[in-house]
Order: C-alpha cells, then structure tokens, then sequence
C-alpha cells in the first residue's frame, strides 16, 4: 500500500489578460512539479485569465479566451499523468463561478465553484461571481465544443465535491474559504478528505503574512490533515503585490515555504508526505471521530489514479520554523517588486523621481535602489527572463546587469528642483544621496517658471501675491506654494519624456511620487503637485515605518547620506527662508504628529471609528498626556482637515497597496468627497461628552494623573 504522497503548489507572477503569458507560465510550473515527482499540481486563483481583471469578467471574450487556453493544457503531453488543478471564471447556467478545473490524462475530473466570496477592502468579486450556495451538492456541466473535441466528454460534475483517487481524498478550498468561519475543510477533514487544497489570489499587507500563515496551520492542527497553499505573486495589473508565500502543512506544522518577495516568475513548491502520518494523527482525536461519525457526507468523484509511491524507502519532508520578514524587510523587497513588474511590463526605460532630500522621496530612491540590488542578485543566480527584461529596458542585448550602483545610473534618473525658498542643505543630502545609490542626478531651478506664472497672473489682475512673512494674507501664501509644487509636477514629466532623448537614448521615463499614507489621508499635499505621479510605491506606507524603513537601508546598504536625512525635521520648503535657514515644518503646518495621524487613520478605517467614537476611545488612550478638551480639539481639528481635503483622494497617484489604512479613494476606501466640514451634530456628541467629563470630575485626566 502507497504511504508517501509527492504534492506540488505554485506561486506564478500571471498578468490579468495576458492568456498567452499565463499559459507559458502554466506549462513551466507543471514541467518543474513533474521533474520533482510531482503527482498533483496546484496553480493560484484564477491563473488562467490572471487574477486582476476586474470588469473584463463581464466580457464573454475573457471566458472564450480561459476555454482555449485550457484546451491547450488539455491536449498537451506535458499534463499527462499528473492531476493538474487551475482556475478560471466558468459559465454554468449563465451564471458566472470563480472555478476551479481539475484534469487528469485529458479527462475533466472536477469543476469546483467557489463558495465564499472576497467582497471587503480591495476585492469586488461579489460585482463578477455568484458564489456556489449548493452545499454537497454537484450538477451536470455541458462542456463548450472546443473542450468536447479534447476530451471527448460531453458532461462534467460541477459544484462541491471531493477527489477519491486509488489512495486518498482531495478536498478544494479557494482563498476566502480559508478565512471564512465556517471553512469548508473543517467538514470535509471530518468526511476523510486527507488532502485540502487552496488556491489563492491574496496580496500583500505590511505584517499580515503571519495571518495567512496560522490560518493554514490551524486548518489541519485540530482536524489534522495535509493542507497546500498556492498563490499569486507581482503586479497583475493594479496597485496589489501578490505575495507569493506558497506552502505546504501538516498536521498543524509548516513543511515548505515559498519565498514572499521573488523576481521570480514561476516558483513550485514541492514536498512528499506521508499519508499513514494523517491517519495516526487523526485517530487519538476521540472528539473529532465523534463529529466525523454524525458528519453529512461529499460527493465523491472517483478517479482511476494514485498519488502515492509503492516505494516505501522514499523519504518524507519534515517540519520547519516558518521565517517572517520584518516590516523593514518588506518595504524594501514588497514594493520593489512591484515596481520591476511595473517597469518590464509598461516597457518604459526607467523611472524619474523628484528627490527633495526628504525622508518620503529618500524612501522612494532606497526602494528603487533594492530593485537594482534585486534584479542584479536574479540575473546571478541565473534568471533569464530577468536578464532579458534588464537588457530590453536599456536597450543593450549583450548587457548583463551585475552592479547595482552601474544598474541604477542606467534606469533611474533622480532630479532636484529647487527654488528660493531650498534650503542648501536638502540640495547637498539629495545629491549625496543619489551619489551613494548610483542615480543620473540633475539640479535645476524653478525660479524662472514660477516667477513667469505669478508674472501671467499680476499683469492679467494687477494684484502681486505675497508670502505671509512679507504680509501677504493665508490665500496669497498658499497659492504661492501651490504654484511652487506644480511647476514641479510639470517639470517632472518634461523631464521624465526628454531626459533620455537629450542623452541619446531611446525611450521615456516613468514618473514616481512620494508621499506618505499619513500625508495622504490628512490632504497634505498640493492636488497636482509632486504627488501626482504614473505610480507611488510609498503611498501606503506610514510616516513612522518609513523612518524605520530610512534606518534599514542606513544599515544594509550603507547609505550614509540617509543618516542626516533622517535627523532633518519634514519639510516642504514652500516658505521663504528665514536667515538662511528652514522655518516651514511639515507637523507645524499639519496642525498634528505624524504618529497621531498614523492613529487617527487606523481608527477612521480598522476601527470604522467616526468622529464621535474616535474621541471616546483616544480620551482612554491618551488620558495621561491630554485632557478630555485636548482629545475633542484633537479629533474636530484632524476630522475638519480630513473632509477638506478628501476631494484630493480622487486624483490620488496609483499607489502600492501597503496599509489597511489607505485612505486609496478608486477601490479601497469609498467615500464621499464634498462634506460637510462642519460635522455639526458629530462634534455636538463630542461637546456633550466634554462637559459631562467637566461636571463630573471638575479636574482633567492629565491633572488627574500628576
């Protein structure tokens, strides 16, 4: 009797639409799990059109095209004899289903609808699928034609069963269903399905991996069980970064890990276990074999295979400690990922930044900088597609990238555009620091642009706006800065179409922006200024992990330059100078610390806290630095900047999705745009509150606690 069974899971960088790619994709993971010894494949959620779609679900182009590609793996010998397992949107009864599609030897085994839906945050799939509400229940699927002619069958089963092949029972879960209440392993562990299989498309969140990761290990430690995880990784298409982490678990214990962050397009995970290790695990759990006794049983389709091996000297995979990176350690390899994915496959020659010598800009250049570092490290340890993408962005076929210095200076331009208000100090870090890093560097002034502008607005009105130090009013002065921050934004793309041209190189340049998730979610920002950019790859990211992120780099890369960078107080430099030096901060002008903001946007959006319960928690919270007042003054003041500003959310750069948090206004964060800033019956409830606070202790908490 075969013991040991050999399972392989993927995570493939597919690109939403990209049929072609896809299905090369595809067909290199299946070589690579069958050179392994791989008996059963298992490929992300929606591998076949790409996870990232969106409306084009509603198009019947996008199922044709998924139908065709699956006639190709049917009919290829490279998916014999291994049961392949991939996703695709399927139409049954003209109703749209996020499928799975099992195959074996050119026969469909199993069409497996997905039962619960991702309807939160980022995901809509509620808007594309229904989701299949027949438990234990399966149904006739009449195959489109050019399936017919493959596979020679007419109908499938379709909807909730099970896999019983010669040796043991699969199982199918499908991203969400993992994280669902009532997931469907539990029942089907407790009906003997020995084998449960994920397939994900769930992206990347600063700090969520370990989630992911106890949740799968979870699944099996009381049921027990064999639990295989496969996902999507890179950019598809949007502001997500699949992550990857494939894995496999038993039994409650991690037995393969995949990588997080890879520049690597196609990773299989393989590992082989033994069966006999379920069966005992699961035999001294008297209350599990109590429930399995009253359990209501799947359909099982039975298939003519084995999984395992009569070889009973092949050895098994062990347990091991699963590594988690650091935030610091995702920031610097999440986000660069997703901008080497971005830049291969908009077929631009590079990136230009605006680097102001700053910490969010400073931030920007490191996470661009660690792309170089990685691409380099790839095309070392022998990534072709990675060398040929290097190659076909700096347009040199015999090119090998091996510095990530010598890289940089190729695809990464750095720009410093002062005025007079710039201090000569953010000029002198911002040139270090592109010295340290290897970019193509360029000062300019925008003195002339900006006096051009205003000059168009005296001579059309006969009025000369002032700054407030020269006694202009706030108006004058915000519009002078305004002026400042969009020239910027209009020199940046100027400069990111020519600069190359100018240099006799083929090509255009990708802009990127820098500000921060907390800038973002206060309106900190001049609406079509700097931050107005092709991508983010910092928006959202806190000021706070940011600096974090600053001191990574001092340590890792050795950038010195960073290191008065991060001493430096934020600013914008829109203000004139005051003998020389900065007087404009970015705190002072905000009204509120960048960890206050940070506090206030978890509790806005993690915490569905409005203006109201906010104050009631932070007066708890802060009870020993703020009286009650202090905490109303507080919350009405961010609340007030909020709403002002939010209409900026509308135009807001594309930005890497790092933080739930994000105040993202095109997916993740939907909200009005034109409040009513006054919040008079919220902050009236607030008022109510302080009083009462007044009446009933007559002292502060701060006094309280002295």
């Amino acid at each position: 009797m075969g013991r040991a069974v050999t399972v392989a899971c993927c995570a493939l960088n597919q690109w939403a639409l990209d049929f072609e790619g896809n299905l090369e994709r595809i067909f290199r993971s299946i070589d690579i799990a069958k050179s392994r010894g791989a008996r059963y494949r298992l490929g992300p959620e929606l591998e076949i059109c790409g996870y990232g779609c969106s409306d084009h679900y509603y198009e019947s182009d996008t199922v044709l095209h998924s139908f065709q590609v699956l006639a190709k793996l049917l009919e290829s010998p490279a998916t014999q004899d291994i049961i392949c397992d991939v996703g695709m949107p399927v139409l049954h009864r003209n109703v749209r289903y996020n499928c799975r599609v099992i195959f074996l030897n050119k026969k469909i085994l199993l069409i497996r609808p997905k039962i619960s839906l991702a309807n939160t945050g980022n995901y809509r799939e509620l808007r594309w699928f229904t989701p299949w509400n027949k438990a234990r229940q399966v149904e006739e699927y009449f195959l489109p034609r050019i399936i017919q002619e493959v596979t020679g069958q007419e109908t499938v089963p379709f909807g909730d069963g099970v896999l019983a092949t010669k040796d043991t029972c699969l199982g199918s879960e499908l991203c969400e269903e993992l994280w669902a209440p009532n997931s469907p392993h539990i029942e089907m562990g407790l009906d003997g399905v020995e084998i449960f299989t994920n397939s994900s498309g769930s992206h990347h969140v600063l700090r969520k991996a370990h989630t992911r990761v106890d949740l799968v290990n979870s699944a099996t430690a009381k049921n027990g069980g064999i639990y295989i995880l496969a996902n999507q990784k890179g950019c598809d298409g949007d502001r997500l970064y699949y992550d990857g982490c494939a894995m496999i678990s038993m039994n409650g214990e991690t037995i393969a890990q995949g990588s997080q962050f890879s520049l690597d397009d196609v990773e299989v995970l393989v590992a082989t276990l033994d069966l006999e290790d379920v069966r005992s695990y699961r035999a001294e759990i008297s209350s599990r074999n109590l429930a399995a006794s009253k359990v209501n049983p799947y359909p099982r389709v039975k298939v003519n295979f084995a999984l395992t091996s009569a070889d009973v000297s092949v050895p098994t995979c062990m347990p091991i400690q699963w590594r988690h990176h650091s935030p610091e350690e995702e920031i610097s390899l999440g986000p660069a990922c997703w901008l080497w994915d971005y830049l291969r496959r908009s077929k631009q020659a590079g990136f230009l930044l605006p680097l102001s010598g700053g910490i969010d800009s400073s931030a920007t250049a490191c996470i661009v900088y660690s792309m170089c570092h990685q691409v380099c490290q790839a095309v070392k340890n022998g990534n072709a597609d990675v060398l040929a993408d290097a190659r076909r962005i700096v347009n040199d076929e015999t090119y090998t990238p091996e510095d990530p210095h010598e890289f940089c200076k190729r695809v990464f331009t750095t720009c410093y555009m002062a005025s007079e208000n710039s201090s000569q100090d953010t000029r002198n870090r911002a040139k270090l620091l592109a010295e340290q890093i290897g970019s193509y560097h360029i000062n300019l002034n925008i003195d002339a642009a900006v006096k051009a502008i205003v000059g168009i607005f005296s001579l059309v009105t006969g009025r000369v706006p002032h700054f407030s130090v020269c006694g202009g009013s706030s108006r004058e002065n915000l519009a002078l800065q305004n002026v400042q921050a969009r020239v910027r934004m209009v020199l940046a793309y100027l400069f990111a179409q020519l600069t190359l041209w100018s240099r006799g190189m083929p090509g255009g340049l990708l802009v990127l922006g820098s500000a921060n998730v907390d800038e973002s979610l206060r309106g900190y920002l001049t609406k079509y200024d700097c931050s107005s950019a092709d991508i983010n790859p910092i928006g959202g990211i806190s000021k706070t992990d940011l600096k974090n992120f600053i001191q990574y780099c001092i340590e890792n890369f050795q950038l010195t330059a960073l290191r008065s960078i991060m001493s430096a107080p934020p600013t914008a430099e829109l203000e004139p100078l005051v003998d020389g030096q900065v007087a404009q901060t970015d705190e002072a002008d905000m009204g509120m610390t960048y960890a206050e903001l940070s506090i206030y946007g978890k509790l806005r959006k993690i915490a569905k806290a409005g203006p109201y319960s906010m104050f009631c928690k932070l007066i708890s919270v802060w009870k020993e630095i703020c009286s009650p007042i202090e905490v109303a003054s507080k919350v009405k003041h961010f609340f007030r900047m909020y709403s002002i500003n939010r209409h900026k959310m509308t135009t807001l750069t594309p930005s890497y999705h790092a933080e739930n948090y994000s105040p993202d206004d095109n997916r993740f964060d939907l909200r009005p745009f034109l409040y009513n800033t006054a919040w008079s019956w919220q902050f009236k409830c607030i008022d109510e509150e302080v009083n009462a606070f007044d009446s009933l202790y007559g002292f502060t908490f701060a006094a309280l606690a002295m």
